[in-house]
């Protein structure tokens, strides 16, 4: 098997989802080199620099590792998202139920945004009221930084309802309550603009939904670095899929192992389209 180390590790994310002899096997027959150990799948991070963005929810996800390691990798996701780029410089921790400070490291320390005139003039609420455009919007919205910001943005909105722009730009944050997103619209326009940033239900949505199927799998293939407690939920969507339609036939590994480089779709379609051909 003579391919670049994201198809490899694509493919080995699914042959983690069969059994010890099997997953021998099929490496044996493909040529996959063996399972590699963490420290190495560590040194792959590095990597991700060259990644397309991410899903926001996949952004979510490492953050709330609360490393800052791996913040440093979410730097460079975060893009415009000045609400991101505030709580990272500010070290604002995104785990459940943690309230100490991460540390900030010196890439990113000292690069938060401006803190818009608006709010100092009118404060939160006031600020995301007099949002009129999309770049005041954003202005506004990323001083919404802890749960305490989001139950105040919950309870103005629930007063009376938010401007347009402002729901718009705390809908896509991936930390935004899934209560208040609910509320914030339900419009076919509205959802496809949360699908447009990635926001997701969960990782079983990541792993069956999203493609291409070899970035995807290759993310997955790093979770249990970059978001432990979420990945299993990926696994357990993923497994009986394998089992369906690759199982322990080499030929239909082998046909998976071609295609996964090129192949634009989903992962479960990947798998079906190799047990098709084989």
């Amino acid at each position: 098997m003579h391919s670049s180390d994201t198809v490899q590790q694509a493919v080995g994310f699914l042959l983690g989802l069969t059994d010890e002899d099997t997953a021998a096997r099929i490496r044996a027959r493909i040529g996959l080199p063996g399972r590699e150990h963490r420290e190495a799948a560590r040194s792959r991070l590095n990597r991700a620099w060259n990644w397309p963005v991410l899903p926001a929810s996949v952004v979510l996800w490492v953050l709330e590792q609360d490393d800052p390691r791996l913040n440093v990798l979410v730097w460079r996701f975060v893009g415009t998202d000045l609400g991101l780029r505030r709580a990272l410089a500010r070290g604002v921790p995104f785990g459940p139920g943690r309230t100490d400070p991460v540390p900030v490291r010196s890439s990113y320390d000292g690069q938060e945004p401006e803190i818009p005139e608006s709010y100092l003039r009118h404060g939160l609420v006031g600020a995301l009221r007099r949002a009129d455009s999309m770049p005041s919007a954003r202005a506004a919205g990323s001083m919404v930084l802890t749960g305490d910001d989001w139950r105040t943005v919950t309870a103005a909105d629930s007063e009376r309802p938010l401007p347009g722009y402002t729901r718009w730009v705390l809908s896509v944050r991936p930390d935004c309550p899934p209560a208040l997103r609910a509320r914030f619209g339900s419009h076919p326009k509205f959802t496809h603009r949360l699908r447009q940033a990635g926001v997701l239900e969960g990782p079983a949505e990541y792993a069956t939904a999203h493609g291409p199927a070899v970035r995807v799998l290759e993310i997955l293939s790093l979770g249990h670095l970059m978001f432990p407690a979420r990945v299993r939920d990926a696994e357990d969507a993923l497994r009986p899929l394998v089992r369906t339609h690759l199982g322990a036939r080499e030929e239909a590994w082998a046909v998976l192992a071609q295609l996964i480089g090129t192949f634009h779709g989903t992962a479960p379609e990947l798998m079906m389209t190799a047990a098709a051909i084989a």
